[in-house]
């Protein structure tokens, strides 16, 4: 270490690492226990040394979550893309959106990479469902789940909603088989076969497949990747057209992440009353936030218009099929569609997952998980700054994904084909839009680890799209 000091030739040495991006931007550094054990220094000498960095802007510390590596300014832009209002149509699902959820690829590159240990969160949630099959109320298994569902589980889930500013009594809650159940409940309590629907443009392909079933008009209205739905938009669009719904992700929102201001919130509920619409508000994100998590629109309700859905899906488990929804004025349709069309969910499985809640284990498992999505979100941001010519990325506070925009021309979804050759699955911008709009765009998931293996299939796209330095040389893009 020659004429250094021992807390100086650590900060020499984690300083080259960044610098030879051992750590990428935003990644997670050693813990001080780990540091302290390798090189042989007091705690006190490595935490001298982190405070050191900190101070010069190479890392950050994050409460609770230890030491990361500063994430650099990006030369990237947000996405400008805005969608075209065109009347409203009837819904036809692009065929491919049914190859991409037959390879299980909805949020993975590499839907086939399967990460071998669950996370702490799975392993406890796991054991306290499993906890509840082994030990069911005398006599249960010979009869039917209420059709609103556990009551112990829907108290657990008011107690979160009242955290979040939304305050429901468990009467008005009913537990679903999902969120997408939920969104099909609200949609057939709410709407009748060939009533228009408002939907966020880009938006979630999930919706479009309910719209076609059930028979009903989609009109989309254009949503930006920083503030959600244009409000002054389904202005116009509630004077021309008879809309009956409106669905809406106000945290969140995927593809791109956006989160909706409480101004745009109460603009929302108004135009809501002055044209008798119903509010399907799509929640299934709230629970991710990074820094914070938003109120939902339901909380702002004062005349039973919102219809919320949510489940566990994006912040537990995809595999854990339990969602709510809490349906105000059409509560009562909901649970008779519900006892028609599912009869009855899983009681032990509420069960278990009611204790769950009630233990703390969801809570602390959200701790860990918004800190892991959040620096997975960074790696990948870091990625994309890398990728050549006029590449837009939007920079979520939450959810899963971002929306990528890549120049004009670009087709994405002529690229679907070339990706999958390669063993890469993407998710072309147009299934995003009931009318085929955003070709050149894309979302990317940063729900799994960036593995070599991730790293590599991401790196390989900026060939596939035939992308190409703005200026036609080999610079990046200018800050």
């Amino acid at each position: 270490m020659g004429i250094q000091f021992r807390y100086e030739a650590l900060e020499t040495w984690l300083e080259q690492g960044i610098r030879e991006q051992r750590w990428g931007s935003g990644e997670r550094l050693p813990s001080i226990r780990a540091l302290c054990r390798e090189h042989g220094l007091s705690k006190a000498t490595v935490q001298h040394a982190l405070q050191r960095l900190e101070s010069r802007g190479l890392i950050e510390t994050r409460p609770k979550a230890g030491h990361f590596v500063a994430v650099r300014p990006l030369n990237v832009a947000q996405p400008v893309s805005r969608a075209r209002i065109e009347p409203p149509r009837p819904v036809t699902v692009n065929e491919l959106l049914l190859d991409i959820m037959g390879r299980n690829a909805a949020f993975d590159l590499l839907p086939a990479l399967h990460e071998t240990a669950p996370p702490p969160g799975i392993v406890a949630s796991n054991r306290a469902i499993a906890r509840a099959l082994r030990r069911p109320s005398q006599g249960s298994y010979q009869y039917y789940d209420a059709p609103a569902g556990d009551i112990g589980l829907r108290e657990q889930l008011t107690v979160g909603m009242a955290r979040r500013g939304c305050r429901l009594g468990v009467d008005a809650l009913c537990i679903t088989s999902g969120c997408q159940n939920a969104l099909f409940l609200a949609l057939m309590a709410s709407c009748s076969r060939g009533d228009i629907v408002a939907v966020e443009s880009p938006g979630f392909y999930g919706v479009m497949q309910l719209l076609e079933h059930l028979e009903l008009q989609v009109i989309e209205i254009p949503s930006a990747v920083d503030c959600g739905m244009d409000l002054e938009a389904l202005h116009a669009v509630l004077q021309r057209w008879p809309v009956r719904a409106c669905i809406v992700s106000p945290s969140f929102a995927t593809p791109g992440g956006a989160l909706m201001p409480d101004a745009a919130k109460q603009r929302l509920l108004a135009l809501a009353d002055e044209f008798d619409l119903a509010v399907i508000e799509d929640d299934i994100y709230g629970d991710t936030g990074f820094t914070s998590v938003p109120d939902p629109l339901k909380g702002m309700d004062r005349y039973q218009r919102v219809i919320l859905c949510s489940s566990f899906s994006k912040s537990l488990s995809r595999d854990l099929r339990l969602g709510w929804i809490s349906g105000a004025r059409w509560h009562d349709r909901i649970l008779q569609i519900k006892l028609v069309t599912q009869l009855a969910g899983s009681r032990s499985v509420q069960q278990g997952v009611a204790a769950f809640l009630a233990d703390g284990g969801y809570a602390a498992h959200l701790r860990r998980e918004r800190g892991r999505l959040r620096e997975q979100r960074d790696q990948l941001r870091t990625m994309l700054d890398d990728w050549p010519g006029d590449v837009r990325v939007s920079v979520p506070d939450g959810g899963l994904a971002v929306w990528v925009e890549l120049p004009e021309g670009i087709d994405t979804l002529a690229a679907y084909s070339r990706a999958l050759a390669q063993g890469v699955v993407i998710t072309p911008g147009p299934l995003f839009s009931a009318s085929g709009q955003f070709g050149n765009c894309l979302r990317l998931s940063f729900a799994h680890p960036w593995s070599q293996a991730r790293r590599q299939a991401l790196a390989v796209l900026p060939e596939i799209f035939g992308l190409t330095p703005a200026n036609g040389g080999d610079e990046r893009r200018p800050a």
